[in-house]
């Protein structure tokens, strides 16, 4: 197996890092400390291409495979996971829905403006009640004349308050379970659409994650996504991509706090010599590095099992398992190595321990990957 990059895959990693120390670096600290949405990094992403990864030109998109999707991805989660989050949405979770289910009409006047950063999506799965059961979703929608009208709640969206359009699952016929569950494309200003305040959160801080509450929202029925029943296959087909982000994402934190650590070993002075210097030490980073690499592998896998349209989902869920579990093995470890210091905002650890928490739990559970990975090894 080859694990060289092409030259474009190169080409765009590079010129995300450099995008990354300029844009997102001074200001990663600061947007996880007041909680604040970096709005004013959206138009640059998307002017980088950002927002474009695996999409077609026609829309004003780069084309670019998966695999450089998921090496631009771990370069800005290195920095800001939240900034990941951000593009993940747009690439993995709204605009492929919008390209492969959506009327000529609707992909015409919006994916443009998705890939250019005028206009953020938003995906509405997850419930008060229905978490990882997608089967208990209470949101409904119901077919009256050539409308839909959508009643419900959805939790847990990213980047709701700038979102422009919203994917929504919900439910057409309950007594089919998941086979009822439908998709549906609504936009910022519809009547009956409400944003909730932001949460107060753990870590992923500059991600601002919302309750939609839909309230008699009526929406025409050309914004049907895909056909009746079909929301819950859409829904995990997505999930597929998304999860491959979140491995990204994953290892990009474990890949920083791996490199902060290295740093801070060698020149952090005890009893005369570095803390690097000592065989205890030398072992953790030694299992910190193996699991880095080994995460690293998986993602790629997924990544290219992608770009050659090979199915992917039960490599993907191991990614994401494996990703999001080195990455708090990793960054638990980072914190310890860095002692006192590792428990304070001065630095950086800190925030990635916080951060790398959310993988283990957002676009399913590390309990929820396990389920999907032994329903595919069992068969």
């Amino acid at each position: 197996m080859d694990f060289s990059l092409t030259e474009e895959q190169s080409l765009i990693k590079g010129m995300v890092k450099e995008f990354v120390e300029q844009h997102v670096a001074p200001i990663a600290a600061e947007i996880d400390r007041d909680h604040r949405f970096p709005s004013e990094s959206i138009k640059p992403m998307a002017d980088l291409g950002l927002f474009g990864f695996c999409l077609p030109e026609k829309y004003g998109a780069s084309n670019a495979d998966a695999i450089s999707y998921v090496l631009a991805t771990e370069e800005i989660a290195k920095v800001s996971a939240a900034h990941a989050m951000i593009i993940g949405s747009q690439c993995s979770l709204t605009i492929p829905i919008l390209l492969k289910y959506a009327n000529d009409e609707i992909k015409d006047r919006l994916i443009p403006g998705m890939i250019s950063g005028d206009k953020l999506g938003c995906f509405c799965l997850s419930e008060p009640g229905a978490g990882c059961d997608a089967a208990s979703q209470q949101t409904t929608a119901v077919r009256k004349g050539d409308t839909y009208v959508i009643n419900g709640s959805k939790l847990w969206i990213t980047a709701a308050p700038a979102g422009s359009v919203f994917i929504v699952l919900a439910m057409t016929d309950k007594s089919q379970g998941v086979k009822g569950i439908t998709a549906f494309l609504v936009e910022k200003g519809t009547p009956g659409i409400t944003i909730g305040q932001p949460e107060e959160k753990m870590g992923m801080n500059g991600s601002e994650t919302c309750a939609v509450d839909f309230c008699d929202c009526v929406i025409p029925a050309s914004n049907l996504l895909g056909k009746e029943g079909q929301g819950f296959r859409i829904a995990m087909e997505t999930l597929d991509s998304g999860r491959m982000s979140c491995a990204a994402i994953s290892l990009g934190l474990a890949q920083s706090a791996l490199d902060a650590t290295v740093k801070y070993t060698k020149e952090r002075i005890q009893f005369g010599k570095p803390i690097a210097a000592n065989q205890g030490v030398q072992w953790m980073i030694a299992d910190m590095a193996t699991r880095v690499d080994c995460a690293r592998m998986l993602v790629y896998r997924a990544a290219a099992l992608k770009d050659a349209g090979e199915k992917f989902s039960k490599e993907s869920a191991m990614a994401k398992l494996y990703c999001a579990e080195t990455a708090m093995f990793v960054t638990h470890h980072a914190v310890q190595l860095h002692g006192g210091m590792g428990y304070t905002k001065s630095y950086p650890v800190e925030r990635l321990f916080r951060e790398a928490k959310l993988t283990e739990i957002f676009e399913g559970t590390s309990e929820i990957q396990r389920i999907v990975i032994a329903k595919h090894v069992l068969g």
